[in-house]
């Protein structure tokens, strides 16, 4: 297992991911493998920040790459925010701006874009929170299937060093645990946005709320830059064995993704050329593999993580890549990896 091809040592990264570069994506081209297999993309984004706009039509335009994408999983990443009214409720701006992506979608053609929708709230609210989820599934017109709130921290400052600054310990809080024992009456899941070495703090939130779903987003967060990468076998090792601990809750599921971003050192955006899909099965198969055969391809689910991960790769190229770690897999696997556990979780129709 080479836990090493791929990398080198980097110190700091200047953001937890580059900008996309068409030019540079459009100098390696692929045609889509097993191009009929439906596809629940589990993780994407849509948002228009300075240098970085990735909107309904730039997601419809990687959406036409050939794959059969049948529907997508909007989450939330401090988009089109209410920029007045209570403090409390400016995120659910947000969630209205995906419901309306989702009705525009329509005109796109078979993917039913942004068919589920995760929003945030600030669950440090306590009890007071349930007015606060009442307006957000309000927003999201039958779509709002769960909430994440991004606790990702280190205590690496050379990891942190450019990254957005959050609190350590906020699974834990008695101020966020009450909120987040809300959920379960609103039938609405986590995503849990955390790195690998809070990965023990998702399991004692999963064994205290087991009547909540929740999903680890982006294979639970490993790293390879800054201290991580000095080691990356131990950084390795340590980040599987915590994944195996969390396997064993049933309420637990893991999204395959996110590795595309800096913080997975992995680096292809510094190459000449973009990786072809046999190059990134290649170097992210020891991650994919661990977690599948430790959730089980009924509780993992392929994620594009559009566009964070479109520094790395195009569309089509990324779901090559998917397919291509996915082939040791049976039919009914394959199903549940690309679209059953997806659909299941989020109650996709």
């Amino acid at each position: 297992m080479d836990i090493q091809k791929n990398r080198r040592y980097i110190r700091t990264i200047p953001a937890m991911f580059g900008s996309p570069r068409p030019d540079w994506l459009a100098l390696h081209e692929e045609e889509p493998i097993d191009p009929s297999l439906p596809i629940v993309d589990a993780h994407h984004h849509l948002w228009e920040y300075a240098g970085n706009r990735y909107l309904l039509d730039d997601f419809a335009e990687d959406l036409a790459g050939g794959h059969n994408v049948v529907a997508s999983v909007y989450v939330e990443c401090g988009s089109r925010y209410r920029k007045g009214g209570p403090e409390e409720l400016r995120p659910i701006g947000e969630v209205e701006f995906a419901a309306k992506a989702a009705e525009a979608g329509k005109a796109y053609g078979k993917t039913d874009i942004c068919s589920a929708i995760v929003g945030t709230v600030d669950l440090s609210l306590g009890s007071k929170v349930e007015e606060v989820l009442a307006a957000a599934i309000e927003a999201g017109r039958g779509r709002l299937r769960g909430i994440r709130r991004m606790t990702g921290w280190d205590a690496d400052e050379e990891l942190m060093a450019k990254l957005v600054k959050r609190r350590p310990g906020m699974l834990a809080e008695p101020s966020f645990r009450e909120g987040f024992a809300c959920l379960a009456s609103f039938r609405l899941s986590f995503d849990a946005f955390v790195f690998q070495r809070q990965l023990p703090e998702v399991l004692d939130l999963a064994r205290s709320f087991p009547e909540t779903m929740i999903v680890v987003d982006h294979c639970g967060g490993p790293i390879g830059v800054a201290s991580y990468g000095r080691d990356l076998s131990e950084s390795f090792r340590e980040w599987r064995t915590n994944i195996e601990a969390l396997a064993r809750l049933d309420n637990v599921y893991m999204k395959l993704g996110g590795l595309g971003m800096r913080l997975a050192g992995f680096d292809f955006e510094a190459c000449a050329t973009p990786p072809s899909s046999t190059e990134l099965a290649a170097a992210w198969h020891p991650y994919i593999d661990a977690l599948i055969q430790a959730f089980g391809p009924s509780r993992c689910m392929f994620e594009s993580n559009f566009p964070a991960d479109k520094g790395t790769c195009s569309y089509t190229v990324l779901w090559n890549a998917f397919k291509l770690l996915a082939e040791p897999y049976s039919s009914s696997e394959k199903a549940d990896l690309f679209c059953g556990s997806a659909s299941r979780f989020y109650r996709l129709t």
